[in-house]
């Protein structure tokens, strides 16, 4: 029996990050840049004003007082976006919108809010500081600089940054493509009605969601029956689309569950009992090659996970090893999700030497401790309590009891 940790380890020893791609910044959002941003040009290239306001020469404003303003000519507009710096003469005050270039001669701005916003002439009541309300050449990057660096997870505000550099590709880990494939002849689409015997195929879309949930591209196939030649043919076809391959079912020990079956002979593929529950039946490997005659082409294949039939298994199956191989093949540096210690309110029975994944209830604050309530029966695999829970209770292989009170790791599901 493996352990958690050494499939886990298996799995994340071929999970490389997808080899990089330049791409255009629309289709940039959510990767992970795989090579610095830098900076080729100052931003902002001039010295600009950071409000609305005039920009003045602050000698000229010495004298300001609220009972004796100083009354200043207004020469001039600029406007955000022009050319050319006009030159304020002293005495003067040219209106100036935020962004515009600080005319020649100025040292300050001052904020139209604090004026009585004359467009002939303006009155200023107070003594402006030198340098108050620009911002300098270079003072959002400067040349040279790292604006964004390899590893960054390319969101609106990066996306921002990287437009104002001028940078119309940047070159980024793109998301995974992963394609999910349910066996079994037992699976009907949800829409069908059920024949005697059947199920409706839950799992197919359910990973597909979680799939996508983590940021990578999914692409449900769908039921595949349990027919050797039909799943040869399915991973013959998509193999050359895919990163990654997600199968569920078709894992049990019965003649008919053929995946151990058609995956044992190629590549890397190995199936273990894993000392976990649920979820203790699990293949993992590569996949490279023509899948119909076994051959291997020499590239570093394709990974496959052969996840439990069951939804509560396959599901907790993503989250403790799909997942993370995900998000580092993503070229995402945190892994996995956020977890927290808490009391849980109400003891079990957990079986001995393996791990157990209990979806439960989490509530409370980090100043005030949390609280973890199992839901159901813990040693059911009820799909049910999985949809209501927002956290998985981890139980310790050497833990046979959880009794109430005791100190619990939690994995903290998304709300």
């Amino acid at each position: 029996m493996r352990s958690v940790q050494e499939q886990l380890a298996a799995v994340l020893a071929v999970a490389t990050p997808v080899a990089p791609l330049d791409v255009v910044l629309a289709d940039a959002a959510g990767c992970v840049l795989a090579a610095d941003v830098t900076v080729a040009t100052d931003i902002p290239a001039a010295t600009v004003s950071a409000v609305d306001g005039y920009a003045v020469l602050a000698d000229d404003t010495a004298r300001a007082t609220a009972e004796d303003p100083v009354l200043l000519p207004v020469a001039h507009d600029v406007l955000a976006g022009a050319s050319r710096p006009l030159r304020l003469a002293p005495g003067q005050a040219i209106r100036i919108a935020s962004g515009g270039v600080l005319p020649l001669g100025a040292d300050t701005v001052i904020p139209a809010a604090e004026t009585d916003r004359g467009e002939v002439r303006v009155a200023v009541v107070s003594p402006a500081e030198p340098g108050a309300h620009l911002r300098g050449v270079g003072s959002d990057a400067g040349v040279g600089d790292v604006a964004l660096a390899a590893g960054t997870r390319m969101g609106a505000r990066q996306i921002a940054l990287a437009a104002a550099l001028g940078r119309g590709r940047v070159r980024v880990h793109p998301a995974p493509r992963v394609v999910v494939i349910a066996v079994g002849d037992e699976l009907v689409v949800p829409s069908d009605p059920l024949r005697e015997g059947a199920l409706h195929d839950a799992n197919s879309h359910a990973l597909t969601s979680a799939i996508a949930d983590v940021g990578a591209a999914a692409v449900r196939v769908g039921v595949v029956s349990d027919d050797r030649a039909s799943l040869r043919e399915c991973l013959q076809d998509q193999l050359v689309r895919a990163d990654v391959i997600v199968l569920t079912g078709g894992l049990s020990e019965y003649a008919r569950d053929t995946v151990k079956d058609v995956l044992g002979p190629l590549g890397t593929v190995r199936f273990d009992h894993v000392a976990m529950t649920p979820g203790g039946r699990q293949g993992f490997g590569t996949v490279h090659g023509d899948v119909r005659a076994g051959d291997d082409d020499g590239s570093p294949g394709v990974p496959i996970f052969a996840l439990p039939g069951h939804p509560v298994a396959a599901q907790i199956s993503f989250e403790v090893f799909v997942r993370p191989a995900l998000r580092a093949m993503a070229g995402q540096i945190e892994l996995y999700r956020p977890s927290v210690a808490a009391q849980s309110t109400v003891g079990w029975a957990s079986p001995a030497g393996v791990r157990q994944f209990v979806p439960a209830t989490l509530v409370g604050s980090p100043a005030d401790g949390y609280l973890v309530t199992p839901i159901g029966d813990p040693g059911a695999l009820s799909l049910t309590a999985l949809a209501q829970a927002n956290a998985l209770a981890v139980i310790p292989e050497r833990d046979v009891i959880v009794e109430p009170g005791q100190r619990v790791h939690c994995l903290v599901l998304d709300g």
